[in-house]
């Protein structure tokens, strides 16, 4: 049965009050199809404002038909997409609420190689043939965490020595890897991402959920900005972390007003504590690099400044900042979350510890986790100091990477790296994800007391609790999802839905909808949002409207909306080339098609 004709009177009736107090300028109905007139299931329908920096999307039905309205006027643009077929697009000019018939017949891609540029950057790296599995494990741990590999900007063909040259630099920006793998990595990229067109595998599946669904976007920032994390605040309002230029940027998602603070400055050089490292320089302009955020009890919102080690408060009705000073040994401020008493937790990755902030006393705890070794243990208190020396008397020469014993003996295993951290709603205890190691944890929030768990799948990044206390993680290098049940202990794990069977998937951040209980995930190499069901064990896959989409922490704003960050670094690799925030509303496209079939 078409969802056009499912649509509930409760529905009907809650659009209708939401036109009565909000304007909408453009509506748009009509038909995806082919040139025989088959539908085009799934298809995005999206409409740009005339300034090109905000979009909306909705998804076609069962029949191909779609329903879309919005508050933009003027000279617009309005596109039709799906696997497969050419864009379509088409001008057209809207100066009322009256709904215009436009309709779209799709055609194929004139060539081989224009489809495979419109395919997605997983498809493009199943060209990479990978000899040693531990090296391709090392690629997708340490080469795929803050950007794609494998679209328009990364699948450029390069000569070895070329690779080579950039896998240096991203050994700038934190990549850990033995001198053997990144030879190996180099000499695999030359021959596998070649320029040929890639031929198309996927397979895109649709649903009835799919076509009940609507995504808006904000375009933020410029070319260089890395708005890393998205909060939603007590106000409704949007506010993103801008890690590359020092700098807190807020949505008023009514409005679409969007402004920026900076933070304030500090005596320290650009790159902060990191500055002996290489850094995405031109991207990262800054000192601070605020990271992550979440709002205390009192309103204020906390952020960790990766870059200067400094934890922050923000105050949204004031705007002012405050900074708090850590001990320097606790290097690259993660993850922060609030626990149910107003005490800050968050993540320490470099220093392989956690710390405890008490806003009313102002005083910090700092705990160390286990090392797991002597050596690792020995690298990590020494690391401050390297760091410091090297910043002093060889700033952006990569000397602590280039002189580091993970170059000569297990590369990334050799850290730790806690990043993820959460809260249980059911005992207050503290639990983080430990990506590197593959191990999460659990802290004690009264007597600090630490426990460790080896996870079944790799990379555990950023996970989440659901209101039963069950811990969901993300599994970055395997392509993959873990439930963990702290009364016993026990993991289930799950296999992401991939778009061909020879792809792999980069999860890297989750969260569970407070009121469904459902498990939403990035899926970040496919330009996806995952929709996981822990009942039915099954999956709802929400194709973006942008090719290059790399979400960051997801949140909920109180209608129910996931909303984001895609913050692809460089942002200038994204398709529109700019940051964004990003709001999935999962019934959004039903109001909109309720409200314009509705009789008057």
């Amino acid at each position: 049965m078409s969802t056009f004709s499912t649509a509930t009177s409760a529905a009907i009736s809650l659009t209708l009050l939401s036109l009565a107090t909000s304007a909408h300028a453009a509506s748009f109905t009509g038909k995806v199809s082919t040139a025989e007139g088959k539908p085009v299931v799934g298809a995005l329908v999206t409409v740009f404002n005339e300034a090109k920096d905000r979009k909306e999307t909705v998804y076609t039905d069962a029949a191909g038909r779609y329903a879309i309205r919005s508050s933009f006027k003027g000279k617009l643009t309005v596109r039709a997409r799906s696997h497969m077929w050419q864009d379509i697009n088409q001008a057209v000019v809207s100066t009322d609420d009256k709904p215009q018939l436009l309709n779209f017949q799709m055609v194929p891609f004139a060539n081989a190689q224009a489809l495979s540029d419109s395919l997605t950057a997983s498809a493009h790296l199943t060209q990479v043939k990978w000899q040693d599995p531990a090296v391709r494990t090392a690629f997708v741990s340490q080469c795929n965490y803050c950007h794609q590999i494998g679209n328009a900007l990364t699948r450029v063909p390069k000569d070895v020595s070329a690779w080579e040259t950039t896998i240096a630099r991203m050994e700038g920006y934190g990549a850990l890897l033995t001198s053997s793998a990144s030879r190996s990595i180099a000499e695999t990229l030359h021959k596998g991402l070649d320029g040929k067109p890639v031929q198309a595998m996927q397979k895109y599946t649709s649903s009835d959920e799919l076509s009940r669904a609507k995504v808006i976007e904000w375009h933020v920032g410029d070319a260089m900005s890395f708005i890393h994390d998205t909060d939603v605040g007590d106000d409704g309002m949007l506010y993103g972390t801008d890690e590359g230029h020092d700098l807190i940027w807020t949505l008023d998602r009514q409005t679409g007003q969007i402004n920026k603070y900076p933070l304030p400055d500090i005596d320290l050089p650009q790159g902060g504590l990191f500055a002996a490292m290489q850094l995405p320089l031109g991207v990262f302009t800054g000192k601070h690099g605020p990271h992550s955020m979440a709002q205390g009890k009192d309103g204020r919102i906390w952020i960790t400044n990766a870059l200067s080690s400094k934890l922050m408060s923000f105050d949204p009705k004031t705007k002012q900042f405050k900074v708090y000073s850590i001990d320097e040994s606790a290097l690259y401020l993660h993850t922060i979350r609030i626990d149910q008493e107003g005490t800050v937790w968050f993540t320490a990755a470099v220093s392989n510890k956690v710390g405890r902030f008490d806003p009313r006393t102002e005083k910090f705890t700092m705990i160390q986790l286990p090392h797991g070794g002597v050596m690792k243990g020995i690298i990590e208190t020494v690391f401050p100091t390297v760091l410091k020396v090297n910043g002093a008397l060889f700033p952006g020469k990569n000397v602590p990477v280039t002189t580091s014993p993970h170059k000569w003996t297990q590369g990334h295993l050799m850290f730790n790296l806690p990043y993820g951290i959460d809260v249980n709603p059911k005992d207050g205890s503290i639990w983080y994800a430990k990506l590197l190691a593959n191990k999460i944890g659990r802290i004690d929030a009264k007597t600090l007391a630490v426990q460790e768990f080896d996870t079944p799948m790799g990379g555990p990044r950023r996970p989440r609790f659901d209101k039963n206390g069950v811990l969901w993680i993300p599994a970055f290098d395997d392509s993959g999802l873990m439930r963990f049940d702290p009364t016993t202990a026990k993991f289930e794990n799950f296999k992401l839905p991939l778009l061909a069977a020879n792809e792999y998937e980069t999860p890297y951040a989750l969260n569970i909808h407070p009121t469904t209980g459902e498990v939403w995930i990035t899926s970040n190499m496919s330009d996806r949002v995952l929709r996981f069901n822990p009942t039915s064990k099954t999956f709802i896959a929400y194709p973006s409207p942008t090719r290059v989409t790399w979400l960051r922490d997801l949140v909920f704003t109180k209608e129910g909306h996931v909303c984001s960050s895609s913050s692809n670094l460089p942002a200038y690799g994204i398709e529109d080339g700019r940051d964004a925030f990003f709001c999935l509303d999962p019934t959004g496209g039903d109001k909109d098609r309720a409200a314009l079939t509705a009789k008057p």
